[in-house]
């Protein structure tokens, strides 16, 4: 597992990895995207966004990079760094299929992603991605699988991920949604030839959404590593738009209430790394100061009190306008 080398490390913020969603692609779901990227959102301009923040992110301790097909160009970005920094041979590179780009580098485009979890549109995309990340690939992941997906019952595709995973490359899903934790379930009874097929999960878990915790700690029980998003729940546990408990928390630690929200998660004895949506390299810097927030039993409790019914944050969520 490239994994491994993570649970070992002595610097924190190995455990903070930097997800590519919010600037591998002129439109976004976070809050606030027109503070954080320019006016000019060209494909040269978030390229040169990317390599900054992969700048700060390596010099700064972390070793995880999450990608996606559907993250506009974030692999290409991704690739063109990494063959500028031929040093940074520690970095541990995932990347997702499932969800095809289709807006055509607009913010006004009336769909940003169509998905499909079948055999060819794996073959497809697995294809894309090689040709950009070649061996740098550490983990591919199956992105947003919900119970009726069919990657959880597709013998032919498991086969043909199991033989991905014999050449070295780990394979993993994502899950989006309400029922996550039954996907969740769902995906750790899939072996193929008598093995586990998924070696990792990534998943939504913030201090509004907890219904996957019991299912993550199952996954983290049962071998895989669990990588944990939106972890600041796409901007609203972040700065001025986070509750008044997070923003009371962070005053008190000399922090932002970005820290508090990672800090949350990253308490959690299940997770393996949780990760920052960062668009600037600022943001950045507050988001890897998580690891010095200091959530003893009684902020715990004032944090755990903020907790959503699971069908209405994902109902909030599906409303939030790419901006």
């Amino acid at each position: 597992m490239p994994f491994a080398r993570l649970a070992t490390a002595t610097t924190p913020t190995a455990h903070i990895g930097l997800g590519l969603a919010a600037v591998g692609r002129p439109g976004y779901i976070n809050l606030h995207r027109d503070r954080d990227l320019p006016a000019d959102r060209s494909v040269a301009a978030l390229r040169a966004r990317t390599h900054e923040l992969l700048d700060a992110a390596y010099a700064q301790g972390v070793r995880y990079i999450d990608a996606a097909r559907s993250y506009g160009r974030s692999e290409e970005f991704l690739a063109d760094w990494l063959r500028a920094h031929p040093e940074a041979d520690d970095l541990v590179i995932g990347s997702k299929w499932g969800y095809t780009y289709t807006a055509g580098w607009s913010v006004e485009a009336e769909d940003h992603e169509v998905k499909d979890h079948g055999l060819t549109a794996f073959l497809r995309q697995r294809a894309e991605t090689g040709t950009l990340l070649g061996d740098r690939l550490d983990l591919y992941q199956i992105h947003s699988v919900t119970v009726g997906s069919p990657a959880l019952t597709d013998k032919e595709l498991h086969a043909r991920l199991a033989e991905l995973a014999a050449e070295g490359v780990s394979v993993g899903l994502s899950t989006s949604g309400p029922g996550q934790a039954e996907a969740i379930r769902a995906a750790l009874t899939v072996t193929v030839d008598g093995e586990p097929l998924f070696r990792t999960v990534q998943a939504t878990y913030n201090a509004l959404e907890t219904s996957a915790g019991a299912a993550l700690a199952d996954a983290h029980a049962a071998g895989l590593t669990v990588i944990v998003k939106e972890a600041m729940a796409n901007g609203r546990l972040a700065g001025t738009q986070a509750p008044a408990v997070v923003r009371e928390i962070a005053a008190d630690a000399g922090l932002g209430s970005d820290a508090v929200a990672l800090a949350f998660v990253l308490h959690q004895p299940w997770a393996g790394v949780v990760l920052s949506g960062a668009a600037t390299v600022d943001q950045l810097a507050g988001n890897l100061h998580a690891p010095l927030v200091d959530l003893g039993p009684e902020r715990r409790a004032r944090l755990d009190a903020l907790v959503e019914d699971p069908e209405a944050y994902w109902r909030h969520r599906a409303g939030l306008r790419w901006n």
